[in-house]
């Protein structure tokens, strides 16, 4: 135990770390107290291991090293820039969809600069900030009028909390989902206030389930987008426009949560499981709700298109406020919205991603194998892939893409992954019979000659 205490009070005091002449450089750099923090989770570590063994002690040389490890990864952005070369277009990890040249443009616009965001200019009064987006998306969806919040879960929290708050919620157990980071159906309609009512089965609910279910309480239907959950065999669901008319025989609110948010027609992007806002509109729903930043190829908001005197009560909701989407969003939304109404399908990354032709793709895979061969000591070959759309949009389709396969002279598949990850501009990559495999359906132009310089270090190293 004397032993113990001694190690512990070899370890020197914070005041003397500080004054290290090593650490003077990051003192100017990161901060006083974001030192401290950093310098003192070293030495809790250390601390920890001299009370689990009598091997461990403290040592200059690694205390040092490890906390310039430390500091130098805490001057670097957390958010940083990082290929895709997975070939899932809308992927969630790395932050959906990206946006267009035009978007970007009008976000950074807004954010550096005052705008018009709640000012009437022409009036001379108070405006309201969705009316920037409400006449370009109702045109482009068919809908009576419509609202944007911060994100999908928003949209389906406000639109239920008012439309259905102390009422019973009709919805088909095969479409009670749970999507990422655990955002269920069940929990957003608790906490909304609505009463959910399942109906049918898991695999097969049918029209008369829903009727038999409507009672005095029942205020809605409710019809959910599986993301990537999908029930394939004996199943059976009633098509929406038979859900719309029952709801309205019986005075009853159909409300759709679209999830995706596809702004054209399925056959654009031969996705055809998709629905679009139109189609959904069209074909009776009273409220639909979806996502920005997903098929939409926009930011991240969160849609509710539909009748006008619904939305009218949605925009009154107090919640609302607590949900609205902030003018950078809003900037950029408005800017794609204007590239759809244009029919500018190709100037939206994710569009113009989903839509590669087969050609492109091989072309592509072909000159960036061609220059790591001039550059890279492996077997390099170019292979036929399978990439995807993501985003929980039609999981069951399969993007036909080309790749480039690379596989190092001794390390594992798993091993390069893990070096290319630690990149300074970090490289996401696939992986298949111990080789890495580079989709390049979502590599973007600019980003070519930094992939190769990654790839050429860490596959001749």
């Amino acid at each position: 135990m004397s032993d113990v205490r001694q190690r512990l009070r070899d370890i020197p005091g914070m005041d003397i770390i500080l004054s290290y002449e090593w650490i003077q450089t990051w003192l100017e750099k990161l901060g006083r107290m974001r030192v401290k923090r950093i310098v003192n989770q070293e030495l809790a570590d250390i601390r920890k291991k001299i009370l689990e063994s009598e091997e461990n002690r403290f040592i200059d040389d690694d205390f040092k090293n490890s906390c310039l490890s430390s500091f130098a990864f805490a001057s670097r952005p957390s958010l940083t820039h990082v290929i895709n070369a997975s070939g899932v277009v809308i992927h969630t990890n790395l932050g959906r969809s990206l946006i267009a040249d035009e978007a970007v443009k009008a976000m950074c616009e807004s954010a550096g600069h005052y705008s018009n965001l709640e000012y009437d200019l022409k009036a001379g009064a108070r405006g309201q900030r969705n009316s920037h987006v409400e006449d370009l998306l109702c045109a482009l969806t068919g809908a009576e009028a419509s609202l944007v919040v911060n994100n999908n879960a928003g949209a389906v929290l406000l639109a239920l909390s008012e439309l259905a708050k102390d009422s019973e919620v009709v919805v088909s157990r095969g479409e009670l989902v749970e999507i990422g980071g655990s955002f269920r159906i069940p929990d957003i309609m608790n906490l909304s206030g609505a009463m959910l009512k399942e109906v049918g089965t898991t695999n097969r609910t049918h029209l008369y389930d829903y009727e038999r279910a409507i009672s005095e309480k029942t205020s809605m239907l409710l019809k959910v987008h599986p993301s990537n959950f999908r029930i394939e065999g004996f199943t059976a669901s009633p098509e929406r426009k038979e859900l719309a008319v029952l709801a309205h025989e019986k005075n009853l609110i159909f409300m759709e949560d679209a999830g995706s948010g596809l702004l054209v027609e399925s056959e654009i992007l031969n996705l055809p499981s998709e629905t679009s806002i139109k189609e959904c509109i069209s074909s009776g729903a009273d409220i639909v709700t979806f996502s920005g930043d997903k098929l939409l190829g926009g930011p991240q908001i969160g849609g509710i298109a539909g009748k006008k005197n619904l939305i009218a009560r949605i925009k009154k909701n107090p919640m609302a406020r607590a949900l609205r989407v902030d003018k950078v969003s809003l900037s950029g939304f408005e800017a794609t919205l204007r590239l759809y109404a244009q029919g500018m399908y190709d100037s939206i990354p994710t569009l113009r991603m989903i839509r590669r032709s087969d050609d492109d793709l091989k072309t592509h895979a072909e000159k960036l194998a061609e220059e790591l061969s001039r550059r890279i000591n492996a077997n390099i070959r170019v292979i036929e892939v399978e990439d995807a759309a993501g985003g929980g949009s039609c999981p069951e389709i399969k993007l036909k893409g080309w790749g480039v396969s690379l596989k190092h002279k001794v390390a594992n598949a798993g091993h390069v992954q893990k070096l290319l990850r630690s990149l300074e501009v970090p490289v996401l990559c696939g992986a298949r019979d111990d080789e890495i495999v580079i989709h390049v359906r979502t590599i973007l132009d600019d980003e070519y000659e930094t992939l190769i310089s990654a790839l050429e270090g860490v596959m001749n190293a």
